[in-house]
């Protein structure tokens, strides 16, 4: 049967009445629980110092009550009376040293005093004392002790005995599939989650965490037929299906990683991370119509996310339409102007569109954040030597040479531009000092100046270099 609110409202009432009485002289009796539920009244409305007088109160009955010392050594220690706390803790233990709250406020105590070690040595020896659920609790506080000393690996180890005592106990599960990731220590709990599946084939949580260890080590199959041994048992576990969906996009099984990804839609709120990552997948299987529309839905949760409208944009770009592109990234940029990948589009967009000006602007700046980037340096030349600024080209490219330690794409690039300025002889040594560096970035010289392989003297210096490398 269920108490009555009302009931239960008058007999506090008159507890509190009769505990008034007995404050004020004017006689009567509680026993120990009643004074408890006088305590508990006041430190639930936050009313400590008449919570301490009650506890107080109560001793002068019960000098002996481990649990009322314990109740008052909980307020003292609320209102940061550390060492009284702990004072009065002592005097507890000797009375009952088998109460399970004794040891996790004495825990709290030395932890606000910052006795590390103290609460660490008390907890492990306590452990011993105790079985089942108190002892289940004792190492739960012995975790949250490690953690918050950043003593990781052996917050680890406190969940892995609660499991080995434990094996379904939910709050361990859960915690432990963060401490693997975090630590790195998948194998071990691989052999314990193999353990605890062995002995309990339907816990779902034991499946998802076998699978997350499996893919902390990249072992993505093993993974997902994991994860679905998960989703079987539980076909509503939204985590499940978000990781599964992840396993998936890493081995490039992009349709079924949608598949996992709308499950998690149709489970959980939307999120801005999972419409992304299916238009990652639409993205890469080169759908982008409908990479775009998951881009927009995320944006839509996001309208911070720059990196939303520049993906947009790549999908605008990879369909040839670049003003659209041009649109979209204007927005990122308003967001984070000196980003080094959205001026570089912009930059190819604009060169796209024969603005050569604004392309020359955007490369620039690309150039400038990331000095050290090919592609930015490779990019801004390519746009100077087909608006014919042979010049400037020459001295981006005598630029791109000693910023990326001589990469040879730059020096075929310096070749062309020296043919264009008309500096033959000198445009057939960097030739040739490409040709002995990279062979293969010939086609990069091809690419930028078909016409170059007209020239009778550059056609001479690649068939007498390829006569060479035979001999």
């Amino acid at each position: 049967m269920r108490s009555d609110p009302h009931e239960d409202k008058d007999s506090l009432d008159e507890l509190l009445k009769l505990y008034n009485n007995l404050r004020n002289g004017l006689g009567g009796f509680l026993d120990e629980d009643e004074f408890e539920r006088v305590i508990d009244y006041y430190d639930d409305k936050e009313e400590l110092s008449k919570a301490l007088e009650a506890a107080e109160t109560a001793l002068d009955y019960f000098p002996y009550s481990s649990s009322l010392l314990i109740k008052k050594a909980d307020i003292l220690l609320a209102t940061r009376k550390y060492h009284q706390a702990l004072e009065i803790l002592e005097k507890a233990e000797l009375f009952d040293g088998q109460d399970i709250n004794l040891y996790i406020l004495k825990t709290d105590a030395y932890l606000a005093l910052d006795r590390h070690e103290e609460a660490v040595a008390l907890l492990e020896d306590a452990i011993h004392n105790f079985e089942g659920e108190e002892k289940i609790e004792l190492l739960f506080e012995l975790a949250d002790v490690y953690d918050d000393y950043e003593e990781f690996d052996k917050v680890f180890d406190c969940l892995k005995v609660i499991l080995e005592e434990e094996p379904t106990n939910e709050e361990a599960l859960y915690k432990i599939c963060f401490w693997t990731d975090f630590t790195g220590r998948n194998e071990e709990s691989i052999r314990l989650h193999l353990k605890i599946i062995d002995d309990h084939p339907f816990s779902e949580l034991a499946w998802f965490n076998l699978a997350a260890a499996y893919q902390g080590l990249k072992l993505f199959e093993k993974a997902i037929d994991a994860y679905q041994y998960a989703i079987a048992i539980d076909d509503k576990f939204d985590y499940a299906y978000r990781n599964l969906g992840d396993a998936f996009i890493r081995i490039r099984r992009y349709k079924e990683a949608i598949e996992a990804l709308e499950k998690v839609l149709e489970l959980s709120k939307p999120e801005e991370v999972i419409y992304e990552a299916i238009g990652h997948c639409y993205d890469r299987m080169k759908n982008f119509a409908q990479a775009r529309f998951h881009y927009r839905k995320a944006s839509h949760l996001n309208q911070e996310d720059s990196k939303l409208y520049y993906k947009i944009a790549c999908t605008y770009y990879n369909e040839g339409q670049f003003g659209s592109a041009v649109k979209q990234l204007e927005t990122a940029l308003k967001i984070h102007r000196s980003q080094h990948e959205y001026n570089l589009l912009m930059g190819e967009c604009k060169l796209q569109l024969h603005e050569w000006k604004e392309a020359i602007q955007f490369l620039s700046t690309a150039i400038r954040v990331r000095p050290r980037n090919i592609s930015g340096w490779e990019t801004l030349i390519r746009c100077l030597y087909q608006c014919g600024y042979y010049q400037e080209a020459r001295q981006q490219t005598l630029a791109a040479i000693k910023h990326t330690n001589e990469k040879p794409i730059f020096i075929y690039y310096l070749s062309a531009v020296l043919f264009a300025m008309n500096k033959p002889k000198e445009a057939l040594l960097y030739l040739e000092k490409g040709l002995a560096a990279s062979p293969k970035g010939l086609k990069k010289l091809v690419q930028l100046n078909p016409s170059i392989l007209q020239k009778p003297q550059v056609v001479d210096l690649i068939a007498g270099y390829k006569r060479n490398q035979q001999r």
